[in-house]
């Protein structure tokens, strides 16, 4: 796995010194995730340990839009990734979906443009742009980190989702697993197992553990790829946001 797939990996899913949080899961189901900023450390295992650093925010905009981000950088790559979306009826509804990531040198940049009257989605790769039709309820390849925890806070077991990603629309298929206790920076959580289950075949293994008494925050990650490249992110510290 190259550092630019890798860079694509931690986020798709998704440092400073830990901040132990005054913070509460919102108390009404019918509202959606609260705003908050969060830092996570990431090991990656190919032949050599990298450690990266990263730090994921999401905050509410003044249109009544969200904005979802994820940056993380070392001495060799860096990395910036952010959604634009709303929420209606609990479904995030992207409107501009950015990445761009630099790797020993190396740059790449995707953009994307959702225009839900035309139902299709504006790319540009490479400086080369092009449309592509999409279907009711396709998000980008970041927000389905926030749309996971919200069916999750909606009492969802399995979850089914069409993915912008790369000119395609592609299915991403999740399982809600048993509860676990883990140890992480922020404390002992109690915490919602869920594995990604549609992409077994190609003998990878990626799992996730939510936690409800953040909001179903997303504090561990693991992922192990059949050749043994293997990463893990792990919560470091949390502040809540207005």
């Amino acid at each position: 796995m190259g550092i630019h797939k890798f860079l694509i990996s931690i986020t798709a899913s998704l440092l400073t010194l830990p901040i132990l949080p005054a913070y509460s899961a919102p108390q009404h189901q019918s509202e959606f995730l609260s705003p908050y900023s969060a830092t996570y450390s990431t090991v990656w295992k190919k032949g050599i340990t990298m450690k990266v650093k990263g730090k994921q925010t999401l905050t509410k905009q003044a249109d009544d839009t969200w904005l979802f981000s994820f940056t993380a950088d070392n001495f060799f790559a860096s990395l910036n990734e952010q959604s634009q979306f709303s929420v209606k009826d609990h479904q995030i509804i992207p409107h501009h979906y950015l990445y761009k990531s630099s790797a020993l040198g190396k740059k790449k940049k995707a953009e994307l443009l959702f225009d839900w009257k035309k139902m299709q989605v504006r790319n540009d790769i490479k400086n080369k742009p092009w449309n592509m039709s999409i279907q009711p309820k396709t998000i980008d390849k970041l927000s389905v980190q926030l749309q996971v925890r919200e069916d999750l806070k909606q009492g969802k077991d399995t979850f089914n989702y069409f993915i912008a990603d790369g000119g395609h629309t592609k299915n991403w298929r999740f399982k809600r697993l048993n509860t676990e206790t883990i140890n992480t920076k922020i404390g002992k959580l109690s915490a919602i197992k869920v594995m990604r289950i549609d992409d077994r075949n190609t003998q990878k293994t990626t799992s996730f553990w939510f936690a409800p008494q953040y909001d179903y925050l997303l504090v561990k990650l693991t992922h192990k790829e059949k050749d043994g490249d293997a990463y893990t992110l792990d919560i470091e510290s949390l502040k809540k946001s207005n």
